[in-house]
């Protein structure tokens, strides 16, 4: 068994999820989580300084996240499908490791084939309003997709392991996989750019590596 990881937003589609549903709020709640989202992806920030308080600024309730779901789907990266598929052919088993949340992915993992998200849980009341979030959760601070690819390692033992991703807490994994893949079809970021064994803008291109 090898196992390929991909994070989601900005990755797997075209969308941040946590600023989609800032944006549901109007523009000034958008516009504050969409600059401490950009701060963290980028490595300004650590992302457990901001995780938290952009969902307490948000509040969003269950349908909202129903919406991201659509919104994931509607922006998927043109090429995803069909290279998940290609890689399932050739023994690769896909894994969405994600520091967005579980049931706004998981409509996005279905259609791309993908059985396994990791990604935080969001909590809600009978009413469907919001009621808080797996704050334990590894993705909710740095270095936890560290923390999953090895907990993943641990109980799966894949013979290789790859990280696909746009972001710094992607870029974090590089000492537990076999190769870590830099994506830029969405948003390039200097930084994982620089410090990536591959860069890629199309996730097709992952296919002559592995």
């Amino acid at each position: 068994m090898k196992l390929i990881c991909f994070d989601c937003d900005s990755t797997l589609s075209s969308i941040e999820g946590i600023d989609e549903l800032a944006r549901i709020h109007g523009p000034e709640v958008f516009a504050r989580v969409e600059a401490m989202t950009r701060d963290a992806m980028n490595g300004k920030i650590r992302l457990e300084e901001v995780f938290g308080r952009r969902l307490d600024i948000i509040r969003p309730s269950a349908t909202d996240a129903a919406e991201i779901g659509g919104r994931y789907l509607a922006n998927v990266e043109a090429t995803a499908k069909e290279t998940i598929a290609a890689l399932a052919r050739k023994g690769w088993a896909p894994v969405v490791i994600s520091g967005g949340f579980r049931q706004a992915i998981r409509p996005l993992a279905d259609f791309l084939g993908v059985k396994r998200v990791e990604a935080v849980d969001l909590h809600f009341a009978p009413d469907g309003s919001y009621s808080g979030y797996d704050s334990a959760y590894p993705t909710t601070r740095s270095g936890g997709k560290l923390e999953v690819i090895r907990g993943l390692k641990t109980e799966l033992r894949p013979a290789m392991v790859v990280m696909v991703g746009d972001g710094v807490s992607d870029l974090e994994t590089r000492p537990e996989v076999d190769l870590f893949v830099g994506y830029g079809g969405f948003v390039p970021r200097e930084k994982v750019e620089r410090e990536a064994a591959v860069f890629i803008r199309s996730l097709e291109a992952i296919l002559p590596l592995v």
